[in-house]
């Protein structure tokens, strides 16, 4: 459906009262201009997609919109293909910002449903604390998942004007896919085999999957910078490998990090990892409250990911100290046994 208003105000209203993908906003318009009526708009819909239209365009006013929020800025008459094609790859992109956006609401719910089951039921604490650890790491690449297959959709449709590049971006989407969901596939059987099955251990390149969990758990979030030898080679699950690098990554970005710094070495006979952060920093305490396990600082935190990760690094006989300073960020290392390639 497509919907017009005369005003800035007259469209804020009809914002506010139905549900649109995606806004075309003049920057020059009586009583309120688009500066402000974006503004207005991002104080109750982060999701939606503006498109931001200008007869006086400068770099000055194409800066200030995209500040203020605005996901395209175009030229004065526009294009009638270019104005077209750009609403329908923004009204795309809200679709899946408002999934993401609903997912996150639910996890968080089930979240503290389950942290209430805990207090509730103090003598099954365990049984809930496994649940909270299995939906803690599933949330992540299921999300993922989630977002690729919004994405695969969209260029399945695409895909029959025989374009070879957008047939190599299906391919990869795909692959991703697959992978993420070979993940939590792992993570729902270890659930079921946990009394039943011993992890199997096998020579892992340590570096490799550091890579692989940026890659496919974080979109290839360009604020973890991998660093390292050609290879950093442990015995060990690579599954479970993969989650204490999703619990550090994630607790770091939390953190408010615009940069997390990751370095493998191989040192001798062991594997050394640093994850260093410029995030928000602890103060000693916490830190060493942190690393107890069921203790966060996060409003809807459970005080799980490090527990876990701690738990994992055991059974790989390795070890994980925390260094970290308040407004200064935080580095956590990691030090595993080392085999030869």
């Amino acid at each position: 459906m497509v919907d017009t208003a005369e005003r800035a105000v007259e469209a804020l209203n009809k914002l506010r009262s139905r549900t649109y993908t995606a806004v075309i906003l003049d920057i020059r318009m009586p009583e309120m201009d688009g500066i402000r009526a974006l503004e207005e708009i991002r104080k109750f819909d982060r999701e939606i997609s503006v498109i931001m239209l200008t007869g006086y365009g400068t770099l000055a006013t194409a800066q200030q919109a995209i500040i203020g929020g605005a996901n395209q800025y175009l030229r004065k008459p526009p294009d009638i293909h270019e104005l077209i094609a750009a609403v329908k790859k923004n009204s795309a992109e809200t679709v899946q910002r408002r999934l993401h956006a609903k997912l996150s609401r639910e996890a968080l719910e089930l979240n503290g449903t389950l942290k209430r089951e805990i207090a509730e039921k103090q003598p099954h604490v365990w049984q809930a604390r496994a649940a909270v650890e299995l939906v803690h790491d599933l949330a992540n690449p299921l999300t993922v998942m989630i977002g690729y297959a919004g994405l695969l959709a969209e260029e399945a449709a695409e895909i029959a004007k025989t374009d070879p590049e957008r047939a190599d971006k299906l391919k990869n989407y795909a692959s991703i896919v697959e992978r993420a969901a070979e993940y939590c596939h792992h993570l729902a059987d270890n659930w079921r085999q946990t009394s039943r099955k011993t992890t199997e251990f096998s020579q892992v390149d340590l570096l490799s999957v550091v890579r692989e969990v940026r890659h496919v758990i974080f979109f290839g979030n360009s604020a973890i910078e991998v660093t390292g030898d050609d290879h950093a080679w442990i015995k060990g699950a690579r599954f479970e490998l993969a989650r204490v690098f999703q619990n550090l990554f994630k607790n770091a970005l939390e953190a408010n990090s615009t940069r997390v710094d990751v370095g493998v070495r191989t040192v001798g006979d062991q594997v050394i990892v640093t994850v260093a952060d410029n995030g928000i920093g602890m103060d000693a305490e916490t830190a060493r409250n942190a690393l107890r396990g069921g203790f966060t600082t996060k409003v809807n935190g459970t005080g799980l990911g490090l527990s876990i990760c701690r738990h994992l690094l055991g059974a790989h006989g390795a070890s994980l100290t925390l260094d970290s300073t308040p407004n200064k960020g935080t580095t956590t290392r990691l030090t595993f046994p080392a085999v030869p390639e």
